[in-house]
């Protein structure tokens, strides 16, 4: 097998549409929609640690978690500019009794962040406000451009809009940078490369805002990624309508490069939406707006990591952390009051109860890809320990349930 046949038949292993379906993470189904994908128990329970982890960092940041509807007036995307730029690529308005009236299925956040901002008067000892959101938005993908999680029509971005004076901007980006690297190394994406993304001076027709503006928030952006200290390739022309953004590309296990966490500057939308704070010598001005989101989209991140891991999640991540298969019906009573200790202390376990030989049970679990089996029989009972076995690794030896339960907790961590 030569080095591209390898690399096809390696590709087609991973597929995260295959192992989604083969670990039930996930599915779609026709009569819902094409591109509106379906999260099936354990890929909820995947999909919420991987939006707890971030609320978790998020929170030690200084954001604050705030959400918002799913459909939004018309009138409010025209505002922000974004039905002037993606209106043909948003589903069709929908029409409400009310003559002239019309909402759409929300294909971004940020529009209703500024009107979060916009509902009370702030000081500039106010600021920063960083407000965090999963925020579900819909987009009408071409048919022929969907793909499984990669690319959908419904989607959960990790979003969060920085409110800041420009003082604050510089300091604000290079936080948000550190956040995004650190996320990537949570993750396991070592490797990464930076993209800063600015604005073709030869179209200025396709982007919104002063050329002031624009110039202050390149200056910035191109500063933060210097004093961070990590190299950046530019590109002229792949700038957001409303400002210039950093991209980051991740390098996965096949070594394919991904588009990920995105910082974008936003001196614009503030203007549009009338957003202001209260300087020090008591005049109004409007803030800047920093948008950013590491992982992108939920779904696509869970497709990338699944592909990333082929499917063997970290402890933390994975959906069931830990088995308990008993050799026999009457060992189900010892494996209960093993269970309810191990839920105790958080740990996503489960029984096997199913009247299945041992070695069936071991070798389902090790397909499931579930990281830690408790084996449970006689000698066990007795002594009131487990056998241990990990997954890819094999047994481990017998321990005191006490120590069984540590192990694994000393190994739930980003």
């Amino acid at each position: 097998m030569n080095e591209n046949a390898f690399f096809v038949k390696k590709k087609e292993n991973i597929d995260h549409r295959k192992i989604g379906k083969k670990l039930k993470l996930f599915l779609f189904s026709d009569k819902v929609g094409v591109g509106l994908p379906l999260w099936l128990p354990k890929g909820t329970i995947l999909k919420n640690a991987l939006k707890n982890f971030l609320i978790d960092i998020q929170k030690k940041n200084g954001y604050q978690m705030v959400m918002t509807p799913h459909i939004g007036n018309k009138e409010l995307y025209i505002q922000s500019g974004h039905w002037d730029q993606y209106g043909q690529d948003s589903f069709r308005p929908i029409q409400t009794p009310n003559k002239n009236e019309e909402f759409l299925l929300k294909p971004m956040n940020c529009p209703h962040h500024c009107e979060i901002f916009r509902s009370q008067s702030w000081s500039y000892r106010d600021l920063p406000q960083r407000f965090a959101e999963f925020g579900t938005v819909y987009r009408y993908e071409q048919s022929g451009e969907i793909h499984g999680l990669t690319r959908v029509r419904s989607f959960t971005q990790d979003d969060a809009h920085i409110f800041c004076t420009n003082q604050q901007l510089l300091e604000e980006v290079q936080k948000v940078i550190k956040l995004v690297i650190y996320v990537f190394k949570c993750l396991g994406f070592l490797e990464y490369k930076v993209r800063i993304s600015l604005r073709d001076p030869k179209k200025n027709k396709c982007y919104i805002g002063s050329k002031e503006n624009w110039k202050k928030a390149e200056g910035i952006l191109l500063n933060s990624v210097e004093k961070s200290k990590i190299n950046a390739t530019v590109n002229y022309g792949e700038a957001s309508f409303y400002g210039p953004k950093i991209d980051f590309m991740i390098k996965d296990s096949l070594g394919r490069n991904w588009q990920l966490g995105t910082i974008q500057i936003d001196y614009n939308m503030p203007e549009r939406f009338n957003l202001f704070y209260k300087g020090k010598d008591n005049n109004k001005y409007h803030p800047v707006m920093i948008h950013r989101a590491p992982f992108g989209s939920l779904e696509r991140i869970i497709g990338i990591i699944i592909e990333h891991t082929s499917g063997n999640f970290p402890l933390w991540m994975a959906p069931i952390q830990a088995i308990l298969l008993p050799i026999g019906d009457k060992y189900i009573s010892y494996a209960e009051k093993i269970l309810t200790l191990m839920l105790n202390h958080d740990i996503r376990a489960v029984i096997d109860k199913r009247n299945e030989k041992i070695n069936k049970k071991i070798r389902d679990s090790e397909e499931n890809k579930i990281p830690y089996m408790f084996i449970l029989g006689k000698k066990e009972k007795e002594k009131e320990m487990i056998s241990l076995r990990s997954h890819g690794v094999g047994n481990m030896g017998m321990f005191s349930i006490y120590h069984g339960i540590k192990n694994i907790l000393n190994n739930i961590k980003f």
